[in-house]
């Protein structure tokens, strides 16, 4: 059965329609938009009224994307932004009654939980191995291994919370850097005390990002993980950390939704890979979207 999954994130709303077959994923349609659902609120609790109206039209885009393509079934995930919004009833009423798309709010666990099921279309656990996925309201981080998953968190460190806390720079000073350390220390939990691993898989657009900046051409469509070259990843991490915006501007591999939040993506990458002595780094082309349909395996 065709179906389509929607993920309704902090910055972007992803679409994904897809068939399950014989264990395998068809994908007929992939497609996100900027919607920046949690900009100017997020920190608040609640989505401003152009952020309402971006997601709406997003939304209606993507339900005619859908009949276009023969979809059977329409289902969406809503994350950070909608888990933290006293508001955000009205956009699941919009989708409900207007596009007939019943949109669930999972909790940070659940979104991991998809998160992982997603990288394991793509990604063969052996040895012990954390998860990375970094989302504008929260990120996910999950310890796996041959076994199955072994633990998660979900924690509110997203980069455009990041972003707007630190009133939207541009450039990124040292004060700046030390804020965004600091605010991450003391946002982690226990889970990376308990967690041993130096194989890190990142599953968000970031991620892809880098890959792009070090081979100098799109993420190609693939079902399989692809392996970093280590120094090249810090050697990119270090550019984009030290970067001014219209450097970033000026980079074709950056896309436009993240010319300004990338630096705090790098940042909290490079914290995650010192913290954990990450020795492989891997970015697998499958996530939250994935997940869903992993679980429509026949």
């Amino acid at each position: 059965m065709r179906s389509a999954v929607i993920d309704l994130g902090t910055n972007t709303f992803n679409l994904l329609i897809a068939e399950v077959e014989e264990n395998s994923l068809r994908i007929i349609h992939s497609e996100k938009l900027p919607v920046l659902l949690g900009m100017d609120g997020i920190n608040e609790g609640m989505i401003t009224e152009d952020a309402m109206s971006r997601a709406e039209n997003a939304l209606t885009q993507f339900k005619e994307k859908c009949i276009e393509r023969g979809t059977v079934e329409i289902s969406g995930i809503g994350t950070s932004a909608l888990r933290a919004a006293s508001n955000g009833q009205e956009l699941l009423d919009f989708a409900k009654k207007k596009l007939t798309i019943e949109i669930e709010i999972v909790s940070g666990l659940r979104e991991a939980e998809l998160i992982y099921q997603g990288v394991l279309w793509s990604f063969h656990f052996e040895d012990p191995t954390l998860i990375m996925d970094i989302g504008g309201g929260s990120t996910e981080f999950i310890y796996a291994d041959k076994a199955g998953m072994k633990d998660a968190v979900s924690l509110d460190i997203g980069v455009s919370r990041i972003y707007q806390i630190l009133g939207k720079p541009t450039t990124y000073t040292k004060e700046h850097i030390h804020r965004i350390n600091t605010f991450l220390e003391e946002n982690k939990s226990d889970f990376f005390t308990a967690s041993k691993s130096n194989i890190l898989v990142g599953t968000s657009g970031s991620f892809e990002t880098i890959f792009e900046m070090i081979h100098k051409c799109n993420f190609p469509p693939t079902i399989n993980a692809y392996e970093l070259p280590y120094d090249k990843v810090m050697e990119q991490l270090e550019w984009i950390i030290a970067s001014t915006l219209e450097e970033r501007i000026e980079n074709r591999w950056i896309a436009d939704i993240r010319k300004n939040m990338l630096p705090i993506a790098a940042l909290k990458m490079k914290w995650v890979i010192e913290m954990m002595s990450i020795e492989r780094i891997f970015v697998a082309p499958y996530s939250l979207k994935e997940g869903v349909f992993w679980e429509r395996r026949s």
